[in-house]
Protein backbone atom coordinates (compact mmCIF):
# COMPACT_ATOMS: atom_id res chain seq x y z
CA UNK A 1 0.00 0.00 0.00
CA UNK A 2 1.38 3.39 -1.01
CA UNK A 3 1.54 5.99 1.72
CA UNK A 4 4.00 8.56 0.42
CA UNK A 5 5.11 9.37 -3.14
CA UNK A 6 8.31 11.29 -3.81
CA UNK A 7 9.16 13.25 -6.95
CA UNK A 8 11.60 15.90 -8.13
CA UNK A 9 14.82 13.96 -8.27
CA UNK A 10 17.18 14.22 -11.19
CA UNK A 11 20.70 15.00 -12.31
CA UNK A 12 22.41 18.32 -11.65
CA UNK A 13 25.90 19.71 -11.58
CA UNK A 14 27.62 20.60 -8.35
CA UNK A 15 26.35 23.91 -7.03
CA UNK A 16 22.94 23.37 -8.54
CA UNK A 17 19.56 23.04 -6.87
CA UNK A 18 16.64 20.63 -6.76
CA UNK A 19 13.34 20.58 -4.93
CA UNK A 20 11.96 17.25 -3.87
CA UNK A 21 8.26 16.81 -3.18
CA UNK A 22 6.46 14.12 -1.23
CA UNK A 23 2.73 13.64 -1.60
CA UNK A 24 1.23 12.54 1.67
CA UNK A 25 -1.89 10.39 1.66
CA UNK A 26 -4.67 11.88 3.78
CA UNK A 27 -4.77 9.21 6.42
CA UNK A 28 -1.26 10.12 7.55
CA UNK A 29 -1.45 13.82 6.80
CA UNK A 30 -1.88 14.44 10.51
CA UNK A 31 1.53 13.00 11.30
CA UNK A 32 3.41 15.28 13.70
CA UNK A 33 6.87 14.18 12.54
CA UNK A 34 7.93 13.88 8.93
CA UNK A 35 11.29 13.88 7.29
CA UNK A 36 13.74 12.88 4.63
CA UNK A 37 16.58 10.42 4.65
CA UNK A 38 18.91 9.23 1.91
CA UNK A 39 20.93 6.22 0.96
CA UNK A 40 23.87 6.30 -1.37
CA UNK A 41 24.85 3.15 -3.21
CA UNK A 42 26.83 0.87 -0.95
CA UNK A 43 26.34 3.08 2.09
CA UNK A 44 24.10 3.15 5.12
CA UNK A 45 20.97 5.27 5.38
CA UNK A 46 21.58 8.83 6.47
CA UNK A 47 18.96 11.06 8.03
CA UNK A 48 18.73 14.42 6.30
CA UNK A 49 16.01 16.56 7.87
CA UNK A 50 12.81 16.39 9.88
CA UNK A 51 9.93 18.74 10.58
CA UNK A 52 7.99 18.55 13.82
CA UNK A 53 4.41 19.79 13.64
CA UNK A 54 5.47 22.67 11.48
CA UNK A 55 8.05 25.26 10.60
CA UNK A 56 10.16 26.49 12.41
CA UNK A 57 10.48 23.19 14.23
CA UNK A 58 12.92 21.81 11.70
CA UNK A 59 16.10 19.89 12.30
CA UNK A 60 18.94 19.03 9.93
CA UNK A 61 21.91 16.75 9.69
CA UNK A 62 25.17 18.67 9.93
CA UNK A 63 26.07 17.57 6.41
CA UNK A 64 23.17 19.53 4.88
CA UNK A 65 22.66 22.35 7.36
CA UNK A 66 22.54 25.72 5.62
CA UNK A 67 22.01 24.13 2.20
CA UNK A 68 18.77 22.13 2.53
CA UNK A 69 15.37 23.34 3.72
CA UNK A 70 12.50 21.10 4.74
CA UNK A 71 8.96 22.43 4.66
CA UNK A 72 5.41 21.23 4.67
CA UNK A 73 2.27 22.50 2.95
CA UNK A 74 -0.64 21.07 4.91
CA UNK A 75 -3.20 22.42 2.44
CA UNK A 76 -1.55 20.44 -0.34
CA UNK A 77 -0.59 17.46 1.84
CA UNK A 78 2.93 17.80 0.56
CA UNK A 79 6.36 17.67 2.16
CA UNK A 80 9.27 19.41 0.44
CA UNK A 81 13.04 19.34 0.54
CA UNK A 82 14.70 22.31 -1.10
CA UNK A 83 18.31 21.43 -1.87
CA UNK A 84 20.81 24.14 -2.79
CA UNK A 85 24.56 24.19 -3.32
CA UNK A 86 24.45 20.50 -4.10
CA UNK A 87 27.64 18.49 -3.84
CA UNK A 88 28.62 15.18 -5.46
CA UNK A 89 28.41 13.58 -2.01
CA UNK A 90 24.69 14.42 -1.96
CA UNK A 91 24.16 11.80 -4.65
CA UNK A 92 21.74 9.21 -3.25
CA UNK A 93 18.22 7.86 -3.30
CA UNK A 94 16.11 10.21 -1.23
CA UNK A 95 13.12 8.96 0.75
CA UNK A 96 10.43 10.80 2.64
CA UNK A 97 9.06 9.32 5.82
CA UNK A 98 6.29 9.99 8.31
CA UNK A 99 5.32 8.73 11.72
CA UNK A 100 1.96 6.89 11.82
CA UNK A 101 1.02 8.43 15.11
CA UNK A 102 2.13 10.83 17.78
CA UNK A 103 5.87 11.10 18.25
CA UNK A 104 7.44 13.21 20.99
CA UNK A 105 9.73 16.01 19.93
CA UNK A 106 12.75 14.23 21.39
CA UNK A 107 12.12 11.36 18.97
CA UNK A 108 11.74 13.57 15.91
CA UNK A 109 15.36 13.85 14.84
CA UNK A 110 17.21 13.54 11.52
CA UNK A 111 19.08 10.43 12.68
CA UNK A 112 15.72 8.72 13.30
CA UNK A 113 14.12 9.75 9.99
CA UNK A 114 14.46 6.28 8.48
CA UNK A 115 12.63 4.78 11.49
CA UNK A 116 9.53 6.97 11.37
CA UNK A 117 7.28 4.22 10.02
CA UNK A 118 5.80 5.15 6.66
CA UNK A 119 8.34 5.42 3.84
CA UNK A 120 8.00 6.34 0.18
CA UNK A 121 9.56 4.57 -2.77
CA UNK A 122 12.37 7.09 -3.17
CA UNK A 123 13.60 9.49 -5.81
CA UNK A 124 17.14 9.48 -7.17
CA UNK A 125 19.38 12.54 -6.98
CA UNK A 126 22.66 12.59 -8.93
CA UNK A 127 25.12 15.43 -8.53
CA UNK A 128 28.08 15.55 -10.90
CA UNK A 129 31.30 17.44 -10.30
Amino acid sequence: QVHLVESGGGSVQAGGSLRLSCTIYKYIAGSNCMGWFRQAQGKEREGVAVIYNGDPDTYYADSVKGRFTISRDNAKNTLYLEMNSLKPEDTAMYYCAASPGYRPRSMCRPDLASDLGYVGQGTQVNVSS
